[in-house]
């Protein structure tokens, strides 16, 4: 029966069970508050682009050189068209149209159940992923699947992600994940200025705040230059980036921020950066 709820009726009554508070659309206030106004009202074309794994390619190749670009192996509309055989032995399959749903990161093609990805990749191709957020960038996305080259350094370590978030298209921290691919260990985050100096914040307290502290990335200023082009006239948006053997790639846009659901450490945390989002006149 939610599904059937509109946007603005659905997202209250979220925000609500999240949070157990009234979602101020009318004068939004806090990070949370303003994603929410943000994808009721903030519906540019080219966000469509941008949140597509595989349009977005051209958005990149456009703005910042097809150098940066993870090296696509292939794209199809079913899993039935995937010649399995002809793959390498390492690689990732992703949907284009969602986050995380069927995807499959390979190391080891020999020990790969190609029924259950073909199985997992059917399922992610039929989720939905506009309506469990109302996250309307999603909404319009054609249902695919791309295969990217599978990314390691030349020690063979799966490198970390750089996520940059940008305020109005502007660069304030970068958040770097640690253990999100080891069970095993507890998952955290270290967040940087763009200056390089650790914040004792996370941005998702589902990421406890790491002890690590990261050395900066030689290539720190081509990578806040580029993720300010590609955040363009965006009132919030995150911009992922990989460094491999010190070579800057670049990973995904993301524009709803955890859905604009997401409690941070501090809880006040909420407030400041809610901040730094400058909105127009609201609804």
């Amino acid at each position: 029966m939610l599904k059937l709820l509109p946007d603005r009726i659905y997202l209250k009554l979220i925000y609500w069970c999240k949070f157990a508070k009234r979602l101020n659309l009318k004068n939004p206030q806090s990070f949370n508050e303003k994603i929410q106004w943000i994808k009721l009202y903030d519906r540019k074309i080219e966000y469509t682009v941008m949140a597509d794994k595989y349009s977005v390619r051209e958005y990149v190749k456009e703005r910042i050189g097809e150098e940066y670009l993870i090296p696509l192996i292939g794209v199809w509309n079913d899993p039935s068209e995937i010649d399995f055989g002809s793959l390498p032995d390492k690689f990732v399959l992703k949907c284009t149209h969602n986050s995380g749903v069927g995807m499959c990161i390979c190391k080891d093609k020999s020990t790969l159940d190609i029924e259950k990805v073909k199985a997992d990749l059917s399922v992610g191709l039929k989720q939905n992923y506009y309506l469990q957020g109302r996250e309307w960038c999603y909404k319009n996305i054609p249902h695919r699947i791309i295969c990217e080259e599978f990314l390691e350094d030349e020690k063979h370590f799966v490198p970390e992600d750089y996520k940059v978030y940008c305020f109005n298209g502007k660069p304030k921290y970068i958040v770097v994940f640690h253990n999100r691919f080891d069970d095993s260990k507890e998952l955290s985050e270290s967040v940087y200025d763009t200056s390089w100096n650790k914040q004792e914040i996370s941005l998702d307290d589902h990421f406890q705040i790491s002890d690590i502290v990261e050395n900066k990335p030689e290539c720190l200023d081509k990578m806040l230059e580029f993720a300010e082009v590609l955040s363009g006239d965006t009132y919030q948006s995150r911009v992922d980036f990989y460094i491999v053997n010190g070579n800057l790639k670049f990973g995904e846009i993301t524009l709803y921020t955890a859905c604009g659901f997401q409690p941070m450490i501090p809880n006040n945390l909420d407030d400041e950066l809610g901040r730094l989002i400058d909105l127009p006149n609201k609804k």
